[in-house]
C-alpha cells in the first residue's frame, strides 16, 4: 500500500504519457535544429566569406531562418505541452492528497494544525507540479543538449573540446554542492511556511475574537516573530545562492575566452578552420545556458523533492479507524443503540469509563453532565470517530466495529456543539451537498421545524442569501437553528444533538423540542445543559468524570433528590429570580 503512494507521482505521470512524449519529440527535434545553426555558420565563413562562393549565401541564409522558424514553432508544442502535461500531474496529485486527507481519522486533525495541512496540499504541490511540467522539461533538455553539443564539438575538434571538459565538472561540482546545501534550507522553510499560515489562518478565523479582547498587538507580534524566521531561512537560502551561482557564471564565461584564445591559436597553424572555429564558439555558447541553469535547476530540484518528503509523509498516514475486511451490510437501520461497559483512553488518559445503556429506537437518550465530563465522546464512539478501549458499541445489535464507516454516518445526523456553517448558500448549507436530491419542500420543512424558516424569509435573497465564512453575520441562535434544519432534512434513523439550543431563548427552544417530540421514528440523543431540553427523555443520564452518575426519568431523577436535583433548582431558581428582577424593574 506504501508502494502505491510513494509512486504516485510517477503513475500520473505516466497517464499523460501522449502529452510527454509529444513534447520530448519536439524538444528532440528543437535540439537538432540547434545542432545544425552553427554548420551553417561555418558554411557562410568558409564558403562565402573566405572561398567566395556567394551565390551559396541565399541559400544558407533561409536555412538559418527556417532553423530559426523550426525553432520557434518547436519551443512552442514543448513548452505548452509540458506545461499542459505538468498542470494535470499537479490536479491530480492535489485531488488524490485531499482525498487521503479527507480519509484520515479525527487522530490526525488532532495532532495536526490546519495551516500545515494547507501548505501541504497548495505550496508543496505547486513544486512538485513545476518539476513534472516546465522545470521537469529543461532538466531533460539541457541534459540531451549538452551532450548533443558536446557531439558536435568532438566532431569538429577533439582537442579544442578540452577546454569546455575541463569547465564542466567544476560547475558540475558547485551545482552538487548547491544542491545539498539547499535541500536542508528548503526542508526547513518548507515546515517554517507551515507554521506562518497557521497563525495566519487562526488570526484571521478568529479576527472578532482577537478585536473583542483588544489582542491585535499581541497577534502581530505573534506574526512578526513567525515571519522573522521565514525571513530569516530565506535570507540563508539567498546568500547559499550568492555563495555558489555567481561562480558558475564565472567558470561559463572563462571557458568561452579559453576556447577563443585556444580557437585562435588553432586557426593562426591551421589546423582549424576560421568556419570550424566560428560554429564551435556558437557550441560552446549554447553549452552555457545548460550550465548556467544548472543551480537554478538544483535549487528547483531541491525544493520540490523536499516538498514531496513532505507530501509523502502524508500519503505514509493510514486511519486508525478503518473499515472492517467483512462487513456486516446493514440495510435498513431502525435506530437502536447499545454501549456496553464501554471506556475510553485517549492520549493516556481516561476519558469514560464503564458506560452501559440501551435506547430502543425511536426513543429519546438526555445526556447532562459538566464541562469534560465525556459528554460528546459518546458521540464519538457511536459515529466511530473513536474506538472503544474495553466494551462494545452496537446499533441495531451490530458492533460498529463490524460497520462501514459510510453506513454508521449516513444513518446519524448531528448537530454539533460548534456550529459550522460554509460560505454558501442558506439551501446549500441545510441540504450540505444533496441540492440535486434534496427538495426545496424538504428543506423548507426542516427550516419550520428548527423555527429557522421565519428568519430565512426575512432575509434578502431567503433560501439563496450567501452567509459569510463560517456564518458570518448571522446571530448565534440563527446559526444554530440553520445546523438543526440540517440534521432534520437528513432525516435519519438516529438523530444527536449535542448542546444544540445553548444560544437560543426558551421560547424557540421549546418549539424546537415540540417539534423532534413530533420525529416518533427517530432515535434522539440530546447532550444538554438546561435541564428543559431533556426533561422529556425516556431516559436521562448524568455523567461525572467520564462514569455514569445518576441515571432515570426527569422524574424519578428529581425523586431522588441527587446531582439532577439539585441542577434542577440551580437553573429554575435563578430563573425565577430574573423574572422577580424584570417585575420589580417594571414596577
Amino acid at each position: 500500500m506504501k508502494k502505491e503512494k510513494k509512486n504516485k507521482v510517477l503513475a500520473y505521470m505516466l497517464r499523460w504519457w501522449h502529452l510527454y512524449l509529444l513534447g520530448f519529440l519536439a524538444m528532440f527535434l528543437a535540439i537538432f535544429l540547434d545542432m545544425n545553426g552553427p554548420k551553417v555558420t561555418q558554411s557562410i565563413i568558409d564558403d562565402v566569406i573566405t572561398d567566395g562562393r556567394v551565390e551559396l549565401l541565399m541559400r544558407l541564409l533561409l536555412m538559418l531562418l527556417g532553423i530559426g522558424f523550426g525553432r520557434a514553432i518547436c519551443g512552442y508544442i514543448k513548452e505548452f505541452v509540458f506545461d499542459c502535461a505538468g498542470v494535470r500531474v499537479g490536479r491530480d496529485l492535489r485531488k488524490m492528497l485531499f482525498g487521503h486527507i479527507q480519509g484520515l481519522g479525527v487522530q490526525y486533525f488532532d495532532k495536526t494544525n490546519t495551516g500545515e495541512l494547507m501548505a501541504r496540499v497548495k505550496d508543496d504541490v505547486d513544486r512538485i507540479w513545476s518539476v513534472t511540467g516546465f522545470i521537469g522539461m529543461l532538466i531533460v533538455e539541457s541534459i540531451v543538449h549538452t551532450i548533443a553539443v558536446l557531439y558536435c564539438m568532438f566532431h569538429i575538434s577533439p582537442v579544442l573540446m578540452l577546454v569546455p571538459l575541463v569547465t564542466m565538472p567544476l560547475v558540475g561540482w558547485t551545482a552538487v554542492r548547491l544542491e545539498n546545501k539547499l535541500d536542508q534550507v528548503y526542508q526547513n522553510i518548507s515546515e517554517q511556511n507551515a507554521k506562518l499560515n497557521t497563525v495566519a489562518q487562526e488570526n484571521l478565523a478568529g479576527v472578532r475574537t482577537v478585536k473583542s479582547f483588544a489582542r491585535e498587538e499581541y497577534e502581530i507580534e505573534k506574526f512578526r516573530g513567525q515571519n522573522g524566521k521565514y525571513y530569516d531561512l530565506n535570507m540563508k537560502l539567498a546568500r547559499v545562492l550568492a555563495k555558489y551561482e555567481p561562480n558558475i557564471s564565472f567558470y561559463t564565461k572563462i571557458m568561452l575566452v579559453c576556447v577563443i584564445i585556444v580557437g585562435g591559436v588553432m586557426v593562426i597553424r591551421d589546423q582549424i578552420t576560421l568556419g570550424e572555429l566560428g560554429a564551435f564558439t556558437e557550441y560552446a555558447n549554447n553549452i552555457i545556458w545548460p550550465m548556467e541553469c544548472l543551480g537554478w535547476l538544483s535549487n528547483e530540484l531541491a525544493a520540490a523533492f523536499a516538498s514531496y518528503k513532505k507530501v509523502d509523509k502524508i500519503m505514509e498516514e493510514e486511519p486508525e479507524i478503518k473499515d472492517p475486511q467483512n462487513p456486516v451490510n446493514v440495510e435498513a437501520v431502525r435506530g437502536e443503540i447499545d454501549f456496553e461497559h464501554v471506556d475510553l483512553e485517549l492520549g493516556g488518559n481516561v476519558i469514560l469509563k464503564d458506560i452501559t445503556f440501551h435506547v430502543d429506537a425511536g426513543k429519546t437518550l438526555g445526556i447532562m453532565g459538566m464541562t469534560g465530563s465525556g459528554k460528546s465522546s459518546i458521540i464519538n464512539l457511536l459515529e466511530r470517530f473513536y474506538d472503544t478501549a474495553a466494551g462494545t458499541v452496537r446499533i441495531d445489535g451490530v458492533d460498529v466495529r463490524d460497520m462501514k464507516l459510510k453506513d454508521i454516518r449516513k444513518n446519524i445526523s448531528v448537530v454539533m456543539q460548534d456550529v459550522f456553517l460554509f460560505s454558501d448558500t442558506i439551501q446549500e448549507n441545510i441540504s450540505i451537498g444533496q441540492r440535486d436530491t434534496l427538495k426545496r419542500e424538504t428543506v423548507c420543512e426542516a427550516a419550520k421545524a428548527a423555527s429557522a424558516h421565519g428568519f430565512i424569509e426575512r432575509l434578502s435573497d431567503q433560501y439563496e442569501t450567501v452567509v459569510g465564512e463560517r456564518g458570518v453575520g448571522l446571530s448565534g441562535g440563527q446559526k444554530q437553528r440553520i445546523s438543526i434544519a440540517r440534521a432534520i432534512a437528513k432525516k435519519t434513523p438516529i438523530l444527536i444533538l449535542d448542546d444544540s439550543t445553548s444560544a437560543l431563548d426558551m421560547e424557540t427552544e421549546y418549539q424546537i423540542q415540540t417539534e423532534l417530540r413530533k420525529l416518533d421514528e427517530t432515535t434522539k440523543v440530546i447532550i444538554a445543559h438546561r435541564i428543559s431540553a431533556i426533561r422529556h427523555a425516556d431516559e436521562i443520564i448524568i455523567l461525572e468524570n467520564g462514569r455514569i452518575a445518576e441515571r432515570g426519568t426527569h422524574e424519578s431523577l428529581m425523586e431522588k433528590k441527587g446531582r439532577y436535583y439539585a441542577t434542577y433548582l440551580a437553573q429554575y431558581d435563578a430563573r425565577k429570580k430574573s423574572k422577580q428582577a424584570v417585575e420589580m424593574e417594571r414596577r
